[in-house]
């Protein structure tokens, strides 16, 4: 028996891989590296708390379980938006 071809992702943001320097997200089907040096609240969180992230307002992520939230132009245009938590 051959299982159907699955459909198009409905989800708008999904967190695809964690990786020891930092995780992929795909966003309106624009993928993004997020490194721990440059996003160091992911570092230490809980797997089920990254993979947690929604978008809101079609530029906002936000991780509920962690409080953290990027504008997605920040992911876009990381040289615009210099400063960053340390």
């Amino acid at each position: 028996m051959k299982s159907p071809v699955l459909g198009k992702s409905t989800s708008q943001v999904e967190v695809q891989d964690i990786l020891r320097q930092g995780l992929w997200i795909l966003v309106k089907g624009e993928e993004f590296f997020l490194s721990f040096k440059e996003y160091p609240w992911f570092k230490n969180a809980q797997v089920s708390s990254i993979y947690h992230v929604e978008l809101l307002h079609h530029s906002h992520l936000y991780w509920p379980d962690l409080d953290i939230d990027l504008e997605l132009k920040s992911l876009k245009h990381p040289k615009e938006y210099p400063l960053l938590s340390h």
